[in-house]
């Protein structure tokens, strides 16, 4: 009996009413794709007019959609379409504050595998943290905000770029710590958009459509765009190719415009496919969705352990992807996330967190102190 109850209060944490099955879904192919961008050696460029080459979605597009989801977390976790204010909103900027500081522990830890690849989590912490004055913004603000930073700060990154980031090793640290692969002067972007979708109503299957179809809209104007640019002769400056890059990670006009749109089509399609029985079908993935950081880190840590067992190196990438682990890592993802989450419901690096963070930013409001005057409000 007590198993059983274990197993059912584990199964209703992630599947009752209130949870967004399609939220989660979105968070297992972010999860999912990152970890095929890493693993898979992929010649052509995604272009628009060739499906074969379209498995290029998942370089930089995975993590770009990880992005907006924390977004759309962190709205959620502060009222969604009401949000808190007053002092509770304080609390909640106190508790995401603390929540970042042990997400850049954590991806800190992570680097010190030696797995050749850029962890996200330091450049997630420090997102986190700049995000904190938005959560208190109306969502046309945020997306006015989003829209102006990802048109105007990639005609500056350029400039940066040539600037010198410190000598040889130290600017490596610094850039690796710092989550520099995932420039926050652009990134941010992506978290106030996700910040403005969460404070929309998406259960609502209007809200869904548009972010589906409106998403595509963008990333096919954007990928339309860059093949004109392409054949145009205007990308001849080298400036001007940084500036409308449409390569992934290159945080160009394009790149940034068009993963956006990615981003928020699939978590429109995913909230759309979980209204129907399908969600069910797609448990075991959800499962993962529900766990991202437990999946995230898990996945590293098995990269290293394999690496370093079958290769004596974790840093030997190409000689990692000649083993040909993806499936291996997808299936193992899959299985481990789903027996834990029908077994325990919260992941256990999720759980480990907010018990830390319920701990040093204690939900219930401090007691006042003696004396004083009882609230009239």
């Amino acid at each position: 009996m007590v198993a059983a109850s274990a197993v059912t209060s584990g199964w209703r944490s992630w599947n009752g009413p209130a949870r967004l099955h399609g939220v989660d879904l979105a968070r297992a192919l972010a999860v999912l794709g990152m970890l095929a961008a890493h693993l898979l050696t992929i010649e052509d460029p995604f272009t628009l007019t060739r499906p074969e080459t379209w498995i290029d979605l998942v370089n930089g597009r995975s993590s770009v959609l990880f992005a907006l989801l924390a977004g759309v977390s962190l709205a959620l976790v502060t009222g969604g379409l009401r949000p808190l204010g007053g002092p509770e909103l304080s609390r909640a900027r106190v508790r995401i504050a603390v929540r970042a500081a042990v997400l850049w522990v954590v991806g800190v830890l992570l680097i010190q595998t030696g797995v050749p690849v850029y962890v996200i989590l330091p450049a997630y912490a420090i997102l986190f943290l700049l995000a904190l004055p938005a959560l208190s913004a109306k969502p046309a603000a945020l997306w006015g905000v989003a829209a102006t930073v990802a048109v105007l700060v990639p005609w500056v990154l350029p400039v940066l770029d040539i600037l010198p980031d410190g000598p040889g090793e130290i600017g490596e640290t610094v850039s690796l710590l710092l989550g520099l692969a995932y420039p926050f002067p652009v990134w941010i972007a992506f978290l106030l958009a996700g910040i403005a979708i969460g404070r929309t109503d998406l259960r609502q299957p209007y809200t869904q459509i548009v972010l589906l179809s409106g998403g595509l809209a963008v990333a096919v104007g954007a990928a339309l765009l860059s093949e004109v640019l392409d054949g145009s002769g205007f990308l001849d400056d080298p400036y001007l190719a940084a500036v409308w890059s449409a390569v992934p990670h290159s945080s160009g006009i394009i790149d940034v415009v068009g993963s956006a749109g990615v981003a928020a089509s699939v978590l429109g399609g995913c909230l759309l496919i979980c209204r129907t029985p399908l969600t069910w079908v797609l448990a075991p993935l959800r499962a993962v969705g529900s766990m991202p950081l437990t999946a995230y880190a898990g996945q590293i840590l098995a990269w290293a352990v394999a690496a370093l067992v079958l290769l004596g190196d974790t840093g030997d990438l190409f000689g990692f992807r000649e083993l040909r682990p993806l499936g291996w890592f997808i299936a193992g993802t899959i299985v481990s996330c789903t027996v834990w989450a029908v077994l325990r419901g919260q992941g256990p690096l999720e759980r480990a967190l907010a018990r830390l963070v319920a701990w040093l930013v204690p939900t219930d409001a401090a007691p006042p102190p003696p004396g004083a005057a009882p609230s009239r409000r």
